[in-house]
Formats: structure tokens, C-alpha cells, sequence
């Protein structure tokens, strides 16, 4: 009896109101991010078997392999031939279309006498670099299809053997064409983001355990020296107030520093070091080839960024470490325990967990208008987009971040400063309806 009293009383001690508000919040928030991914996957499924075609040839055969596609229930849209001489950039803006394959002129003739295919054309339209975008804007679905259909018509009504069949899909070639706004250049839109996410994907990580690390540090020193009474004993010594808050930031903001620049280090070494280890060296010379190949295509793209632009993603992140400073300020004022100051730590990891995710799997651009914006009413999610925002031409919800996220931290400084200028740093609690223990020991 005894062991299960004291198991009730851990119990009680540990399963609190705050904790519990706490795990209620944070099913909530998920459920959230859950119907934001499951409805960019309906949109995915949607779009799945929708296949544009430009057939440039136009022949009998063309148009049965297409029948046949139809009545596998593929959604087929047909782009006229009259578009076959503009730019691929005009073709995708003019049909509201975000990826396109196109039958080149002489197709049936060079397969049907020559057995030979000749190599198709997919364009796709580069939005930005989510995982999603990759899928939605991606051509191999109706290419395998295309390629199916095409060997199973050969072998029924063209009375092409197997081993003619086998030829055929082995010289089977499609020259992929990527388009990005009024741009276009002859590169896999796959390539583009395996290597843009590799590059992007360390200023979210940075970002985030910035963020956790010093939200975690600033509430766990404000409560433990409130609870017991250091921080009393410093405000009262011969010493501003605001000096003794901006060095607490500071402090936090410049170690946070250090191991962001420590993780970003080991992050290249470890990316580095295993893709060096993974190429072979007869492949050394093709893959310089192909980094400048690359490189011209970013270029022609306009997806690379200038020093200002690295320079204004470093000024929303130095933001953001400072909204995360003054947040974790006046949630620290409000520990009444080491308890309840672990559990204060919960709302910022939400606000920064959130756009991680989202960020990471999905494009926050595309989303819904209703649930884009309280996304972006985190301010933390504009510095998980912003180098996506400014490599995509998204300028103007670039500034509009910077601008909102000074307005956040203004606002959150201001609050922090008068708790911190006042009595309340040392009487401030989130108790939710518990009886304070600092008032109790004032008493």
C-alpha cells in the first residue's frame, strides 16, 4: 500500500494541470499539421492520373495510344499544336498547367520503321522546393504509362516480337525541362531539389535548435534564479534593470551561436564526407560535368542567391532568436517550479515544431488561404521560408515577414521589460487556478 501511495502522489505531482493543458495543446496543434499534410496528399492523389499532352505529330497511332490511355481512366488533357512554337515558360502560363509531355513530329514513323523511339519532352513548373512540389508537378506516372500503353499496342496490333519490344524501351529517352516563373532550362526538376533541400534544409535545423535552445535556457535561468531569490539579490544591486536583461539575452543569444555554428559544421562534414564516400572514382569526371551542368541551369533559372539575400535571411533569423528571447522571458517570470518551467517551454517548441514540419514536407504558399495564414501568424515560419521565399520570387511575403516579425518582437520586448522594470518578475505565476508558492511564502 504504501508503494502505490507514493505512486499516486509522483503521479499527482508530475500529471498537473499545466501538463495536461500541455498535452491537449499539443494533440491539437498536430491534428492541425496532420490535415494541412493529408490535404496536400488529396491534392497529389487528385492530380495523380491527370496527363498534358502537346501531340506534335498527330497520327492515327498518336491518338489510339491516348484512347487507350482514357480508358484506363487517365485524365488527359490535349494542348493544341499551335502552341508548339512558343516558349515552354508561355505554354505552361497560358493553359494554367504545371506539367506538360510532348509527342515530337515524326514520333510514329520513327517507331513504327525505324523501331526506334524518339525522345519525348516533359516540362515540368517549379513552384518551390517541398517534397510535394517535386510530386505534383512530376511527369514519370504518365511516361510509365505512356510506355506501357505503347509496348502493349506494339506487341498486339504491330507485330513487333518481344526482343523488337525490348530495343524499343531501351531506347525509350525523355529530355526534361524544368520551369521556374518566366524561366526555363534543360535540367530534372528532381535534381534541382534533391540539391536545393540538401543546401536549404540546414537553415530550418539551424533555425530550430536556436530556437528550442534558447528558450529552454532563458526560462530555465529567469525561473531558478526567481525561485531561489538570485534574481531578487541582482535587481536590487546598483545595476539597470535593462542591463541586467540585456546581458541574460545576449549570454543566451551568443552561446545558442556557438552551437548552431558547431551543428551547421558537422551537418556539411557529415553531407560531405557521404557523398564523397558514395561516388566511385571512375565517376569523378561525369559528376564534375554534371555540377556544372548544374550550376548553368540554377543560373538560367535565377535559383541562387546573392549576399544580401543570405544577409536578409541572417537578419529574420536574428529576429527570430530574439522573439524566442523575449517570449521565453516573460514565460520564464511565470515558473513557480523546475517543474512548471519545463513545462513553460511548450508553447515556443509548438510555435517552432509547427512550420518545421510543414516547411519541410510541403509549400505554405500553396496551401489553403485560411490555414496559409495561421501559419503564418507563427512568426517563426517566415524564417523557415525565407530562403525559399526569396529563391522563388517571393519577395513580398519576404519583407512582410521581416516587417511582421520586428512588430512581434517590439511588442513581445515591451511586455518583458515591464515585467522585468516591476514587482511582477517576482509575483507572476501560470498556476491555472493553483495557489501560487512564492505568494504562499510571501505570506
Amino acid at each position: 500500500m504504501k508503494f502505490f501511495n507514493l505512486l499516486k502522489k509522483e503521479l499527482t505531482e508530475l500529471l498537473n494541470k499545466q501538463m495536461v493543458l500541455g498535452i491537449v495543446i499539443m494533440l491539437v496543434l498536430f491534428s492541425i499539421v496532420g490535415q494541412v499534410m493529408q490535404s496536400s496528399i488529396d491534392e497529389i492523389s487528385k492530380n495523380q492520373y491527370k496527363i498534358n499532352v502537346m501531340d506534335c505529330d498527330d497520327t492515327d497511332f498518336t491518338k489510339s495510344i491516348f484512347d487507350d490511355m482514357k480508358s484506363m481512366n487517365a485524365d488527359i488533357k490535349m494542348i493544341g499544336k499551335e502552341f508548339s512554337g512558343k516558349e515552354f515558360q508561355d505554354i505552361m502560363k497560358e493553359n494554367d498547367i504545371e506539367s506538360l509531355v510532348v509527342i515530337p513530329e515524326g514520333f510514329t514513323k520513327d517507331l513504327l520503321e525505324n523501331k526506334n523511339l524518339s525522345a519525348l519532352t516533359s516540362v515540368s513548373v517549379m513552384k518551390s522546393a517541398s517534397s510535394v512540389a517535386m510530386v505534383s508537378s512530376d511527369n514519370s506516372s504518365a511516361l510509365s504509362l505512356l510506355q506501357s500503353v505503347i509496348s502493349d499496342k506494339l506487341m498486339k496490333n504491330g507485330g513487333f516480337s518481344e526482343q523488337d519490344i525490348a530495343l524499343v524501351q531501351q531506347s525509350f529517352k525523355v529530355s526534361e525541362i524544368t520551369v521556374v516563373s518566366d524561366k526555363s532550362a534543360e535540367i530534372s526538376m528532381n535534381t534541382i531539389i534533391q540539391n536545393i533541400s540538401v543546401q536549404n534544409m540546414i537553415i530550418p535545423i539551424i533555425v530550430f535548435v536556436l530556437v528550442m535552445y534558447t528558450s529552454q535556457m532563458i526560462i530555465g535561468a529567469i525561473s531558478t534564479e526567481k525561485i531561489d531569490k538570485t534574481l531578487e539579490t541582482l535587481l536590487s544591486a546598483p545595476v539597470s534593470r535593462g542591463a541586467v536583461l540585456g546581458s541574460k539575452m545576449l549570454a543566451a543569444a551568443i552561446v545558442a551561436l556557438i552551437n548552431a555554428v558547431s551543428f551547421m559544421i558537422g551537418y556539411y562534414v557529415l553531407v560531405g564526407g557521404a557523398m564523397t564516400s558514395a561516388m566511385p572514382l571512375d565517376t569523378v569526371s561525369s559528376a564534375v560535368s554534371d555540377t556544372i551542368h548544374y550550376s548553368n541551369a540554377m543560373n538560367q533559372l535565377g535559383l541562387h542567391l546573392e549576399i544580401t539575400d543570405y544577409f536578409l535571411v541572417g537578419i529574420q533569423t536574428f529576429l527570430t532568436i530574439m522573439i524566442s528571447l523575449s517570449v521565453s522571458i516573460i514565460l520564464g517570470a511565470m515558473a513557480n517550479d523546475a517543474k512548471s518551467a519545463q513545462n513553460l517551454v511548450m508553447p515556443v517548441m509548438m510555435c517552432a515544431m509547427i512550420p518545421y514540419i510543414i516547411s519541410m514536407v510541403s509549400d505554405i504558399n500553396t496551401l489553403p488561404t485560411v490555414i496559409k495564414t495561421l501559419v503564418y501568424a507563427i512568426p517563426f515560419t517566415h524564417t523557415f521560408t525565407a530562403m525559399n521565399n526569396l529563391m522563388f520570387g517571393n519577395d513580398r511575403i519576404f519583407v512582410f515577414g521581416i516587417i511582421y516579425q520586428a512588430v512581434v518582437f517590439a511588442v513581445c520586448m515591451f511586455f518583458a521589460i515591464r515585467i522585468f522594470n516591476s514587482d511582477k518578475i517576482f509575483t507572476s505565476s501560470l498556476n491555472l487556478g493553483q495557489k501560487s508558492k512564492l505568494r504562499k511564502k510571501a505570506k
